[in-house]
């Protein structure tokens, strides 16, 4: 055995490529004999930073190059890859247990705890709080940490009685678990990880390989890592090459940073981890020496050291003042603040772009916010530049992530309108041939114009009903839906019988989720590397819910298939541009560029905030010497110093996020305070992301809308609905009658005042017509519409009771007035006269004849009636025009004169429900029909027969109708007629 020497630790700073000086420094060391370095080994710590290695010695390779092998350090076989002789044990570890299947059982273990505590735990909440104690019982495994230790733990401190039943339950788990994995044959990837490793240790303790071992760019200060890489630096042949450590700092902050004695440790810190891993090492920091490979140079040499002060514990911060000020002027970084999120991105595209004008330059965005770097890459693609994030994306944002959710929502709300047309129109279904995605487009649109409105009854046969019923005006659209929809809901009764099931498994919704996606999308759904990707996902759930009896709900299947489909993340195959990349901090870490931007430097996006972990309490965690939940905050801030360290970097971020103003990154204000403010950055990206976008001069606003037709394509007949409308807003009248536009309700609408007063004349016409006004009849009907299963729950609980007292009041007043004399002679029928040349069409709620032999004009109102000022001004016209047509003869069953026009309130008046208002005009010495016929013809003479414009708005106080303001574009001229 060679003998032993010092360890052989080194570090690159952040002011050199880490993967161009590593091979610098291999290739001078080891690069003459070609065989020599083909019998080395580089130890990496995941798959991108081998990609970055393996590129960095093809950027070498002149004229060619026999490689080292490169190992990934997490790798679970990680003894095949280091070469471990079979009589170490490795063989004979079992396999890793599947993530998913130790989530299943443990979302199954705690469902089951929790219920015989008397707590109900749906199968989302279980899945989540699953993912959660994995990642606890991770914390602990990594740490090599047992159940015992967490005992001890809690012996010594005192703990509120909610962290006391979570640490209870977290101890039972942690008990019943390991017979779960035995019962399998399973041991966590975590506790086989430390065993590979271990197992890696002592077998190179004793036999060292015979080529040269360099384990480089590793951070994590895991036991077993840190037992490993200190190994590693004591081989006769290996060495151990870290990114950034600080040697530059004061002894006294570098305790401080690892709190020692007294001291809190400083887990928020970017050198933490690695004083924490060279304390596993039992290395001394001033026993790590620079790796030999690699450019220095001056300026970003200065950006690292300014980068590592600025993010220096706060009783350091006075040391500030003793920088000399060349050391604090960072030349090749520079800001760029952009007023909002979506200029932020326009902006950082730019840039990228702008690169590709330099021959041979490189550009890069580093950013942890994936949600920015995917509005970069959408942006880029406009100039047909592919720069797919490189940190991929999870799939719950992918296009058959969206079409399994979509599903899921659909299913769950028992086919809503909302959810099931968000499925119809879904990009993927009836994808592959396009005659037949136009056809499904066109039923599908046809179905989202009949389901306008409140909801329909649950389920498949709840549409199938909603689209059979109607009224008459309704039912061209309702047929044409319901001819294309029958076929669609067959295809998915089995769906619809499958899911509800009495006591359906996650195995169950897994398999009807996937059958209802082949069905509507075909092999569309699981084409291209993201519908691999959930297939594969499906794949692995089916195999292993399989043997897990979770039982779900129906109403959270949508929180439980997102929060899979968020634990999954697909990345883009290779091949985007070669010269632009989007990166995630950790696929940065050992890369650069020419240009480097870190994109979305705000508080909550870099750093993130850390996620709170339910099971062990802060105190406890310190107590265990685990990591703190700051310790990716450290790891950020890390990334962040790495990042400074570039040839030419703009740091970016918005003053606005999408809902709220932002507050800048911490690291970001550490550095401004430090160098007393960066340089601004000289690429034009904020002007030009405007410009881009934006318009030339001042926008130009819309003026008051005052159409003109020609008197001859004007309306010659109108419904006396249409005329109320006329004088205050011609502008409305004009839009529905010549435009013929109306306004579509929304899908799933509450029920609003249109159709609650729809709903009760509709009720009190079948009552007239049907009942002919029987005693009780109309409490009868509102008895059974308030049965209904579709009724919204507000109008079955709130309306419909204050509907039922309002009811028995016009019971009580039409039996009372009949015996009186006044007799109902005519119902909902619809009379037509011509006035001033114009023919006028009316249907009146009802018509009375009265004792004396004239008749009364009734209009029932589930809202406020017209004030009296209004109706004498001309501005309500309907009850009046009403009138005028029964004295002309209009209706054949009332003719004569009217000598009342009353509205019929049914709603609350005071303390009753119910009541009725008389029309009385006070100085009007004409009756209502005369003073309505009167409006009405200057009305006609001004707009129908006149060629005055129609104008928006003309009598804005009277016009409380929005329907068209969106068409009149009132936002951009009301209020400045005037200027």
């Amino acid at each position: 055995m060679a003998e032993p020497r010092g360890p052989a630790v080194y570090t690159i700073p952040a002011s050199r490529t880490f993967a161009d000086a590593l091979v610098d420094g291999i290739l001078a060391e080891h690069g003459q004999d070609p065989m020599a370095l083909a019998r080395g080994m580089v130890v990496l710590p995941n798959n991108r930073a081998r990609k970055a290695i393996n590129d960095a010695f093809v950027r070498r390779a002149e004229p060619a190059l026999l490689l080292p092998r490169l190992v990934v350090l997490g790798d679970t076989e990680l003894g095949e890859e280091a070469g471990l002789a079979f009589d170490t044990g490795v063989a004979d570890l079992p396999p890793a247990i599947e993530p998913l299947q130790r989530q299943l059982i443990l979302a199954r273990l705690i469902q089951r705890h929790r219920l015989a505590e008397g707590r109900s735990t749906d199968a989302a909440m279980a899945m989540t709080l699953a993912s959660d104690l994995a990642n606890a019982m991770d914390a602990l495994t990594i740490e090599e940490k047992s159940l015992a230790d967490v005992r001890d733990a809690l012996q010594q401190e005192s703990l509120t009685e909610h962290w006391q039943k979570a640490t209870r339950l977290f101890s039972v788990l942690q008990d019943e678990y390991p017979r779960e994995l035995a019962r399998l044959n399973r041991i966590d990837v975590t506790d086989r990880r430390n065993r590979l490793l271990h197992a890696t240790a002592e077998h190179w303790r004793r036999t060292p390989p015979a080529g040269f071992v360099v384990a480089a760019g590793i951070s994590t200060p895991a036991p077993a890592i840190a037992a490993l890489l200190g190994v590693i630096a004591r081989m006769p042949r290996g060495s151990v090459v870290l990114a950034a450590l600080d040697l530059g700092m004061a002894e006294a902050e570098w305790d401080a940073i690892r709190g020692a004695g007294e001291q809190r440790r400083q887990d928020a810190h970017p050198q933490y981890h690695l004083s924490r891993l060279l304390n596993g090492m039992g290395i001394a920091r001033n026993e790590v020496r620079l790796w030999p490979g690699g450019v220095r140079e001056p300026a970003r040499d200065r950006a690292a050291i300014a980068a590592n002060r600025a993010l220096a514990p706060a009783e350091f911060t006075r040391e500030w003042s003793r920088i000399p000020t060349n050391q604090r002027n960072l030349s090749h970084v520079s800001e760029a603040v952009f007023p909002t999120l979506a200029d932020e991105t326009q902006g950082i595209a730019i840039a990228l772009r702008g690169v590709l004008e330099t021959p041979g330059k490189t550009a890069a965005l580093i950013t942890p916010d994936r949600s920015l770097a995917a509005r970069v890459a959408a942006h880029l693609a406009r100039w047909g530049i592919s720069a797919d994030d490189s940190a991929g994306k999870p799939l719950s944002l992918t296009v058959p992530g969206g079409l399994v959710q979509a599903i899921v929502a659909a299913v769950s709300s028992h086919f809503a309108p909302s959810e099931l047309l968000a499925l119809l129109k879904h990009p993927l279904v009836r994808k592959g041939d396009e005659a037949e995605r136009r056809a499904w487009l066109d039923g599908a649109r046809w179905l989202d114009l009949a389901l306008r409105g409140p909801r329909p009854a649950p389920g498949l046969a709840g549409v199938t009903a909603w689209l059979k019923g109607g009224q008459d005006r309704e039912r061209k659209t309702r047929d044409r839906a319901l001819a294309w929809w029958s076929d669609f809901a067959l295809l998915l009764e089995p769906v619809e019988a499958a899911i509800n099931a009495p006591g359906p498994k996650l195995a169950d919704a897994v398999r009807i989720v996937r059958d209802a996606a082949t069905l509507l999308a075909g092999e569309e759904a699981w084409r291209g590397h993201e519908g691999r990707a959930v297939s594969d996902l499906f794949d692995r759930l089916g195999a292993v819910a399989a043997g897990e009896p979770l039982a779900v709900e129906l109403d959270t299947l949508p929180q439980l298939f997102r929060s899979l489909l968020d634990g999954s993340s697909v990345r883009p195959p290779y091949g985007g541009h070669h010269r632009i990349a989007i990166w995630g901090l950790l696929e940065a870490r050992l890369q650069s560029a020419d240009l480097v931007i870190l994109g979305g430097l705000i508080e909550g996006s870099w750093p993130q905030m850390p996620s709170p972990d339910p099971w062990l309490a802060p105190v406890v965690r310190a107590a265990l010497d685990l990591p703190g939940l700051d310790f990716r905050i450290g790891l950020s801030a890390h990334d962040f110093v790495l990042a400074l360290g570039g040839k030419e970097v703009i740091v970016s971020r918005s003053q606005r996020d999408a809902t709220a103003p932002a507050v800048a990154s911490r690291f970001l204000l550490r550095l401004r305070a430090l160098t007393g403010g960066l340089a601004a950055s000289q690429l034009p990206m904020a002007g030009l992301a405007r410009a881009l976008d934006g318009v030339e001069g001042a926008a130009q606003r819309a003026s008051q809308p005052k159409p003109c037709p020609p008197v001859a394509d004007r309306p010659t007949a109108v419904n006396v609905t249409d005329v109320d409308r006329l004088k205050a807003d011609p502008f409305a009248f004009y839009a529905q009658k010549m435009l013929k536009l109306s306004k579509l309700d929304r899908v799933d609408a509450d029920p609003g005042a249109a159709w609650r007063g729809s709903f009760i004349h509709d009720l009190i016409e079948q009552w007239a017509k049907l009942d002919r006004y029987s005693a009780g009849g109309l409490l009868a009907r509102l008895a059974t519409e308030q049965q209904r299963d579709d009724l919204d729950p507000v109008m079955k609980t709130l309306w419909m009771p204050r509907m039922a007292a309002a009811a028995r009041w016009l019971e009580d007043q039409i039996a009372t007035q009949r015996a009186e004399g006044r007799v109902p002679v005519l119902q909902e029928e619809k009379g037509s006269f011509e006035f001033s040349g114009i023919m006028v069409t009316g249907k009146p709620d009802r018509i009375d004849r009265l004792a004396d032999g004239s008749f009364a004009v009734v209009d029932y109102k589930s809202g406020q009636p017209p004030s009296n000022k209004q109706i004498s001004e001309g501005f309500a016209l309907q009850l009046g025009l009403l009138g005028a047509l029964v004295e002309a003869g209009a209706f054949p069953a009332a003719k004569g004169s009217i000598s009342n026009s009353e509205y019929w309130r049914m709603n609350k008046k005071g303390d009753q429900f119910g009541s009725l208002h008389r029309v009385k005009l006070k100085d009007e010495p004409r009756p209502l029909p005369e003073l309505a016929h009167m409006h009405f013809e200057l009305a006609v003479e001004t707009w129908l027969t006149g060629d005055e414009p129609f104008t928006a708005k003309l009598h804005p106080l009277l016009a409380p109708f929005e329907d068209y303001d969106q068409l009149m574009r009132l936002e951009e001229w009301y209020g400045r007629q005037s200027a």
